[in-house]
């Protein structure tokens, strides 16, 4: 021991993973700007204290193709176990993964899989509650913006949009639905937002994929001269730290981000420790009502 002291020695994780375990696990996620991947990865590290685990982060910045060469490089680093958020890639992929490696993913839903492990807010319920809260307070023309994704039947904007829908057609407002979409970017939608509210059949309430779409919304409907909520009612989802700042105060729906890292954490040491049979988390989703819609 003094003589590790002295040399300030440090063991070779690699080396270590050739007799056991490396005692790493890789958190990929499909981008950094969202804080909703901040908050999971929030709780992951929070679960992770106290034990020998360390994180390896990786972003892919929202490209498939990024999330494959970052998956192999983790898979060269030996890691013990993959926690996934938000992935860009095909079922295929992420089955091949899983056989490769202990997987867990957050915000993708595949209840059905046995390969890897799911924790996930109820998505289309929390879109839900939004549109059911729009249609409590009087709107009906409630749009929905939504963001271009991969066609993955498990991505979580394919499930928002799907509670929407289902919640316009609860109070008989299917003529009223309408879907706008983002590019690639989960966050610029200032464009599609002007011309959607500048256009003469302009919307009395917008339900957005998230919160930053939110927030572009109500930048733009301020910059358009409207009277938020009264002129036009705005809803996201995720809840993060910007929506409750009094100069946006957005109604949100909160999915847990940080439970659902705690949760994704929990799945992986169980499957690092040889559990075979597959676990999904579907958390309760919680409408937070601020100035934006009420």
């Amino acid at each position: 021991m003094a003589s590790i002291e002295r040399l300030d020695y440090r063991p070779q994780t690699s080396a270590r993973a050739m007799r056991g375990k490396a005692y790493t696990l890789g958190v990929l996620a499909s981008e950094i700007h969202n804080p909703f991947f901040a908050d999971v990865f929030v709780g992951i590290s929070r679960k992770l204290a106290g034990t020998q685990y360390q994180p390896l982060l990786g972003v892919s910045q929202s490209l498939g193709s990024n999330e494959a060469s970052l998956i192999e490089a983790m898979l060269d680093r030996q890691v013990d176990g993959l926690i996934w958020i938000a992935p860009r890639v095909g079922k295929d992929v992420l089955e091949a993964t899983a056989r490769k490696i202990p997987t867990v993913l957050v915000a993708y839903h595949d209840p059905e899989t046995v390969a890897f492990d799911t924790a996930n807010a109820d998505d289309e319920k929390g879109a839900r509650l939004a549109v059911e809260h729009l249609c409590q307070q009087g709107y009906r023309k409630i749009s929905m913006v939504n963001v271009r994704w991969p066609n993955i039947t498990g991505a979580v904007p394919h499930r928002r949009e799907r509670g929407y829908l289902a919640a316009m057609a609860k109070y008989g407002l299917d003529d009223h639905a309408r879907v706008l979409y983002s590019e690639e970017s989960a966050i610029d939608v200032g464009p599609l937002t002007e011309i959607m509210l500048r256009g003469q059949d302009r919307p009395d309430a917008v339900f957005c994929w998230n919160d930053f779409a939110a927030l572009e919304v109500l930048s733009e409907a301020k910059r358009a001269g409207l009277d938020v909520p009264r002129q036009l009612a705005i809803v996201g989802i995720d809840n993060m730290a910007f929506s409750k700042l009094a100069q946006n105060s957005l109604s949100s729906v909160d999915q847990s981000a940080e439970a659902l890292g705690e949760h994704a954490a929990s799945m992986i040491f169980e499957r690092i420790d040889g559990r075979k049979n597959p676990r999904h988390i579907l958390l309760e989703p919680r409408l937070v009502v601020r100035g934006s819609s009420a």
